[in-house]
């Protein structure tokens, strides 16, 4: 049961980072402040850097990982791009994000109560991607 649970809750850490960097990328490109940039900028370095442990224990598991689900990330595109076409500014990226962010928080809370049995290593990972995503939101709170 420890490994099952540890291999799914690193699946769906695989997924929700990879979910995360996309939403960060796709916006990038429409954002004006320095500041918000770094901001986004550092939280998808960091990301990237959770990535690479996911990575490393889903290779010691024999398993792919998962890649987000195709109708969320066609719904948070689509998204995006509505609100970007009707409002270019750093407020509707803080937005997004943050939207992005509080889904991102509750799915991954509720996946680590789900496999409750997952190994500490494989906590301690989520629990790190959670904290992350909850700063961010904070972080950019002054460009709501």
């Amino acid at each position: 049961m420890i490994q099952q649970d540890t291999v799914k809750l690193l699946r769906e850490c695989d997924a929700g980072i990879k979910m995360g960097v996309s939403s960060i990328d796709d916006v990038l490109g429409h954002v004006k402040s320095d500041n918000l940039k770094a901001r986004l900028d550092d939280c998808k370095n960091e990301h990237d850097k959770l990535q690479s442990e996911v990575q490393n224990l889903l290779d010691r598991y024999e398993d792919d990982g998962k890649n987000p689900n195709p109708m969320a990330k066609s719904m948070s595109w689509i998204k995006t791009n509505m609100m970007l076409a009707a409002d270019m500014s750093d407020s509707t990226v803080a937005d997004l994000i943050t939207d992005g962010c509080n889904m991102g928080v509750k799915s991954l809370n509720r996946y680590l109560n789900q496999y409750e049995a997952a190994d500490e290593v494989s906590k301690d990972i989520t629990k790190r991607l959670i904290n992350l995503e909850e700063q961010l939101a904070i972080d950019i709170r002054d460009f709501l």
